[in-house]
């Protein structure tokens, strides 16, 4: 099966690409830039350079493969839009990332209660409502004649399995931890945010590119921690003793800027992905965002430097 796959050299979308090699699939990758064409290509994968806004390539590769999967960006409407109609009518598949973060409210690290699951109806806040938007009307070009999946990861963790290592998240905690010398959280830090292995991640793509009927949303997670437990397991991975310091929406803003301060890093983010599990047979084993903290990829990172 030949595969076209958009942003390739990034964490989500390599990891994804080296999977399906893995698997025997033959990977066309959209990259920007000839040195990130190198990357890929040394993994094995075809690469293309373009953008997401060049319509023109995006329908000439679309057309050529067998599937499509969007792992470049989750609100790039126009990309999305001009693959699908490509698309329209030939029954193929596409397979487009999203993120948990739709369901997500301004919470500046305060606990909120409710849990989703696939099928949960809920009002996004102004900063998701385009994406929502987006992933509803991709979903319903499957009235088309395109075999449309949303899949939509929690918090990413793990070592990547292609050019890009890193995912957002974690790393941001680590690195503003060794520079101010102490795991920082937002507020009280007791924000909940559901959370998947890359590894497994990439096997439930597999997985929906495979078996998932037309029109099908998955949340993709195993497990959920506050943002005050990553931080303790950041400190002590980092030998800070296990403490943690509260900072303000103000200060969180100065590093990460104000949209991931409010919409990610302050924010609830606690869902199921009960749909995978149940449809798709999706079984996760990977270790858990604690253990892979402080015994895992990221404490192997801190030895080594």
């Amino acid at each position: 099966m030949n595969i076209f796959l958009t942003g390739a050299s990034g964490y989500i979308g390599g990891s994804v690409a080296t999977r399906f090699l893995r698997d025997g699939l033959t990977v066309r990758g959209l990259v920007r830039s000839q040195e990130k064409a190198s990357l890929v290509r040394a993994l094995g994968i075809d690469p293309v350079v373009g953008e997401l806004d060049d319509s023109a390539l995006l329908t000439r590769e679309a057309l050529a493969a067998d599937a499509v999967v969007n792992a470049a960006s989750a609100d790039h409407r126009p990309a999305a839009e001009t693959m699908l109609k490509a698309l329209a009518g030939s029954g193929k598949t596409f397979v487009h990332t999203s993120g948990s973060s739709i369901v997500g409210r301004r919470d500046g690290g305060r606990y909120a209660p409710t849990v989703y699951d696939d099928h949960t109806p809920f009002e996004p806040s102004p900063a998701r409502a385009a994406r929502v938007a987006l992933n509803r009307d991709i979903l319903a070009a499957s009235e088309s004649g395109v075999r449309t999946v949303i899949i939509a990861p929690s918090l990413i963790y793990g070592a990547g399995l292609g050019a890009s290592p890193d995912s957002m998240q974690v790393p941001w905690l680590i690195d503003l931890a060794r520079r101010t010398g102490g795991a920082r959280h937002i507020g009280p830090g007791s924000n909940v945010w559901s959370n998947v292995h890359i590894r497994d991640l990439v096997e439930l793509y597999l997985l929906a590119l495979e078996n998932a009927p037309a029109g099908t949303f998955f949340f993709a997670e195993n497990g959920e921690n506050a943002m005050r437990e990553v931080c303790t397991a950041i400190s002590n991975m980092l030998g800070f003793g296990g403490g943690t310091v509260d900072m303000s929406l103000a200060e969180a803003t100065e590093y990460w800027g104000e949209g991931p301060a409010n919409d990610t890093m302050g924010s609830n983010s606690r869902v199921r992905a009960r749909r995978a599990r149940a449809e798709l047979g999706w079984a996760p084993k990977s270790p858990s965002l604690i253990d892979e903290i402080e015994h895992g990829c990221y404490a192997a990172t801190d030895q080594a430097e």
